[in-house]
C-alpha cells in the first residue's frame, strides 16, 4: 500500500455518479410507482451503495481502510436513466474518491439485479467521479513565485566547519518544489545577539519568509525561540501547535519542541528543529498551507 503516514488529516469529501438506463418507460413508471417486483429499488440500493463504500478496502487492494463520517446517496429520474449520486466525506490522511465511485456502482449493480426481471435492456452506461476535495491536491495548482525566502540554519558545529548541514538544505528544496526562491541560505552560531541582528536585517531586507532550523530545543545553547520572540508583532500560535502535534504522532519527543512563529514587521518567521526527520515533518505539517497566511496578512477573506 502507498504510504500516507506523512500527510495529514483534513476534511476530505468526494462526489460521485453512476448512470442506469433502461429500455422503456413502463420500467420507469413501475420504478416511480414502487411496482417493481423485487421491491422498492431505491432503498435497497442505497442500503447495498451504504455498504458498498464501507467495504472498500475490503475488495480494492490499494485503498486504505479509513473512517466514513457521512454518506448520501441520492437519485434523480431523467427520461430512461437513473442518475445515481454517492456524497461521501471523512476526515482523514487520503481521500474518497474510490469510497464514491465503488458506493456508487455497488449501487446501479442492485438497481440493475432488481429490474433485470422486468427489463432485459438495462444498463450501466457510467461511472465517474464528479468532484473531489481536502488534503494537499486542492493547493496543486497554487504557486508562490513572488515570495521571497530566507533560510538560517543555527548551529555551532556547523559554523565552525565541524559538521555538515541537512535540515536547512531540505527546507530550501522543499520551497523550491513549491515555486518559492530562497535568496537567502547560511549559517550561523547558536549567539541570541547574531541570531536578532539576522531576524532584523532579513525583515528590513523584504524577505517575505524566514525559515530558522535548529536552537528549538532544551539545551543551554538552544537560544532560538528567546532571540526571536521579542521581536515578534504577531504571533501565530497555531502554526507551531500543529507542527507538534503533527511530529508527537510519530515520535515522543516532538513535545519538547520550543519553536515560535509569527510576523516581525511584514516578514513570517518560522523557527525549525534542527534535525533533517524534524524539519522535513515540519514542512510537511504546514506547507503550503501556511502561505495562505500571506493573503490575510494583506486584508483579503479566508
Amino acid at each position: 500500500m502507498v504510504n500516507i503516514t506523512e500527510k495529514s488529516s483534513s476534511l476530505r469529501i468526494a462526489i460521485a455518479t453512476a448512470t442506469i438506463s433502461v429500455s422503456k418507460m413502463e420500467t420507469i413508471e413501475a420504478i416511480e410507482q414502487r411496482k417493481v417486483p423485487k421491491g422498492d429499488i431505491f432503498e435497497f440500493a442505497r442500503a447495498a451503495g451504504l455498504l458498498g463504500v464501507k467495504k472498500t478496502s475490503d475488495l480494492i487492494p490499494d485503498c486504505h481502510p479509513l473512517p466514513i463520517e457521512y454518506t448520501a446517496i441520492t437519485y434523480a429520474i431523467e427520461g430512461l436513466s437513473v442518475i445515481i449520486t454517492v456524497e461521501v466525506h471523512t476526515i482523514y490522511k487520503t481521500g474518497v474518491e474510490v469510497e464514491a465511485m465503488h458506493g456508487a456502482s455497488i449501487t446501479a449493480l442492485t438497481i440493475y439485479d432488481m429490474l433485470k426481471p422486468i427489463d432485459k435492456g438495462v444498463e450501466i452506461s457510467s461511472i465517474k467521479l464528479l468532484k473531489k476535495s481536502g488534503g494537499k491536491s486542492d493547493f496543486k495548482n497554487k504557486q508562490f513565485p513572488n515570495l521571497k525566502a530566507a533560510v538560517v540554519v543555527c548551529s555551532d558545529s556547523i559554523a565552525a566547519g565541524l559538521g555538515e548541514d541537512a535540515s536547512g538544505k531540505i527546507i530550501v528544496a522543499k520551497l523550491e518544489a513549491m515555486g518559492i526562491e530562497t535568496l537567502d541560505y547560511m549559517v550561523i552560531a547558536d549567539d541570541f545577539n547574531t541570531i536578532q541582528e539576522k531576524v532584523k536585517s532579513l525583515s528590513a531586507a523584504g524577505r517575505d519568509l524566514v525559515i530558522f532550523t535548529g536552537g528549538t530545543g532544551l539545551s543551554p545553547k538552544d537560544v532560538t525561540p528567546e532571540a526571536i520572540e521579542p521581536l515578534i508583532d504577531r504571533k501565530i500560535d497555531g502554526i507551531m501547535e500543529t507542527a507538534r502535534n503533527y511530529g508527537q504522532e510519530r515520535m515522543p519527543y516532538a513535545m519538547l519542541s520550543r519553536g515560535v512563529a509569527g510576523f516581525v514587521g511584514e516578514t513570517l518567521v518560522l523557527t525549525f528543529p534542527g534535525a533533517k526527520k524534524a524539519a522535513e515533518e515540519y514542512m510537511a505539517a504546514l506547507f503550503p498551507q501556511v502561505l495562505h497566511v500571506f493573503n490575510v496578512n494583506k486584508g483579503q477573506k479566508h
